[in-house]
């Protein structure tokens, strides 16, 4: 049977079930719930979350007001980990929102920590955002939600850009350069019903992977 690694809040499971009950052939193997290692798994999934610990920011804060106080230490700590041996041992990866920034962080990059306009309560579950996409990503979606107030501001090592919100330039979707599958996105495709192309590209490289 294939395995997905991840870090799933159980406030979050509602939301990525009926992706993951498509696909019986993969088992979930959720970091929060026990030990996952990456050496025997076909994939990594980054889910959304709190902010990362100042610990594994690596930059400088100028106001730690505007971090979030419930962060989470020993996932982040699991997550950095897993992106290193993912990477490592060319697994697909997709990181979702808190994901993408980790996987930004883990390549070098550095985060905006407080942004407005990305976290109105109707933006949340509805698809209303505007992005502006490159003609060479092949997801490409006229408008997704939004709920984060960080974002990424230096881009990390080997990451290309592929879309930008239309109001504020702020990066919105990511792929890792001469990499099998690598996406990062900022916005929440687990809430939406216009993301299964997504989901399902993605769960196909983990057969790939296992294939290969």
């Amino acid at each position: 049977m294939l395995k997905l690694a991840t870090w799933v809040r159980e406030k979050d499971e509602k939301w990525f079930g009926p992706f993951f009950a498509k696909h019986p052939e993969i088992e979930v193997c959720n970091a929060l719930k026990g030990d996952v290692a990456i050496a025997d798994v076909d994939g990594l999934l980054l889910t959304g979350g709190s902010d990362v610990a100042p610990e594994f920011l690596k930059q400088p804060i100028p106001d730690p007001s505007v971090l979030e106080q419930d962060v989470d230490p020993v996932r982040d700590q699991w997550e950095f980990a897993a992106v290193d041996q993912a990477l490592a041992r060319g697994l697909p990866i997709l990181a979702i929102c808190k994901g993408l920034q980790v996987l930004n962080l883990a390549l070098g990059g550095t985060l905006k920590l407080d942004i407005p306009g990305h976290k109105h309560p109707e933006q949340k579950d509805n698809d209303i955002q505007s992005l502006r996409s490159q003609k060479t990503a092949v997801h490409r979606f006229e408008k997704v939600n939004s709920s984060h107030h960080q974002a990424l501001d230096l881009v990390g090592e080997g990451l290309e850009i592929e879309a930008w919100c239309s109001d504020d330039d702020v990066i919105e979707q990511v792929r890792l350069r001469h990499y099998s599958f690598a996406i990062g996105v900022q916005y929440h495709p687990e809430r939406g019903k216009i993301y299964d192309s997504l989901f399902e590209d993605f769960f196909s490289r983990l057969k790939n992977s296992r294939q290969d």
